[in-house]
């Protein structure tokens, strides 16, 4: 990502120039250079002399000719990747640049509430099922679709908003996530594999097989060596870029897996996993320890509902599951990994939909997808509905809210849309 990093490290406009180094004129101690002939061209001299009649040029010599020196190398960039637009940030407006660049600076407000929509995304021709904003290049967000694609969206860019279109899957994407250096993005799907993709090459660059549909991919938050996928079949696997093998495997007889979630340190994670099938709801939320392989609870939510998304708070020692009841509830994530009986956030519909929710960037408000097409948006103290955004006309399935700006959020629909507040 040597273009991306030397956008994000150039000094602003406000930045004074530098005096430029003087080049040094040569020392009259050191000895004049001898004459070195031209070194002589033996693709022109060749070219020459097989144009001669009844000339022999052998094998070699064939073999050279058929080298034009003259013609660039092909871009390296797989046939499976269209480059339509840019990954920097050159034709980004000031304003939102400014905010980009100096990110102290656009904390100040994060009380602030999305009011307007300012970007439409248009580009995948079915559902997409997730979205993700860089961590490091906050201009970009990637989108998973069940056309098979993933996008990568300039979102601000004033020409051309998509900027890469990726075809390595050969069924729909379920998930989508960048690593912590922006480098690179995790994919799975229907294809039963997670692909992990170097975005300004546009290369696939590893590939991880599994006997089940990979339905959710998630890199540790201590090790970016480290994934979690969680597929159809309930096995759950951590996996070594390094080495392209699993290293732990979590299976414990589950349903098909949903979500997971690391805790803060990492040491722990937190599983979802399918119970419609099931007489009983045990297993539908699973706490696992990490190094031992083992589940610390499997009994944290036993009501007989199906939990599409968990996700934790930035801070505070709580996590959220997405209920197929239309709530999300609420738990502890410490021993014994208790529900909030008392405390619930209700309004929105999930329907049988896979909606997920995010907190914000201080944990203050908790952003949720609707089967009615809106976002709500919930004080997380008062677990009261603040603010309703209408995003489409179908289901509004992920959202997300922007790591550096905090009044931007974006949100992805069933209709193939995704959209920016601001």
């Amino acid at each position: 990502m040597d273009l991306l990093c030397d956008a994000y490290g150039n000094a602003s406009d406000d930045d004074q120039d530098q005096p430029k180094r003087q080049k040094l004129a040569p020392s009259s101690s050191n000895p004049p250079k001898p004459y070195l002939p031209p070194p002589i061209d033996h693709c022109s001299q060749l070219q020459t002399e097989s144009s001669l009649p009844g000339r022999y040029i052998s094998k070699r010599q064939r073999a050279l000719l058929a080298v034009d020196p003259t013609v660039p190398d092909p871009p390296l960039v797989s046939p499976s990747v269209t480059l339509s637009g840019s990954i920097l940030d050159n034709d980004i407006p000031p304003s939102i640049l400014s905010l980009l660049r100096n990110k102290a600076r656009s904390c100040q407000n994060l009380n602030l509430i999305p009011e307007r929509l300012s970007v439409t995304l248009s580009g995948h021709t079915k559902a997409v099922n997730a979205i993700q904003w860089s961590p490091p290049y906050a201009h970009l967000l990637a989108s998973a679709g069940m056309d098979h694609l993933v996008c990568i969206w300039n979102v601000w860019n004033r020409d051309q908003k998509k900027a890469r279109v990726i075809n390595f899957h050969n069924a729909a994407v379920k998930d989508v996530k960048w690593s912590q250096q922006g480098h690179s993005l995790l994919s799975c799907g229907y294809d039963c594999k997670s692909r992990l993709i170097d975005v300004e090459k546009g290369l696939e660059t590893q590939v991880f097989s599994e006997d089940q549909i990979v339905g959710v991919v998630k890199f540790h938050p201590e090790n970016s060596n480290l994934f979690l996928s969680g597929g159809s079949k309930g096995h759950i696997r951590l996996w070594d870029i390094r080495t392209g093998k699993v290293v732990h495997s979590f299976n414990r007889n589950l349903g098909p897996i949903l979500d997971v979630e690391f805790t803060i340190n990492g040491k722990q994670f937190i599983s979802s996993s399918d119970v419609s099938g099931s007489n009983v709801s045990e297993n539908s939320i699973t706490v696992w320890d990490v190094s031992r392989q083992v589940p610390l609870s499997n009994q944290v939510y036993v009501e007989a509902y199906t939990c599409p998304c968990v996700r934790r708070h930035p801070f505070e020692s709580t996590f959220v599951a997405q209920s197929n009841g239309n709530y999300i509830a609420i738990f502890a994530t410490n021993p014994p990994f208790r529900l909030n009986k008392y405390k619930r956030y209700e309004s929105h519909g999930v329907s049988g939909f896979p909606i997920k929710c995010n907190f914000s960037l201080d944990g203050k408000r908790l952003a949720s997808g609707s089967s009615d097409g809106f976002i709500y948006l919930y004080d997380y103290q008062s677990s009261n509905v603040v603010k309703k955004i209408k995003t489409s006309d179908q289901a509004c399935i992920d959202v997300v809210f922007h790591p550096v700006i905090p009044n931007a959020i974006a949100s992805c629909s069933w209709d193939g849309s995704i959209s920016i507040f601001e």
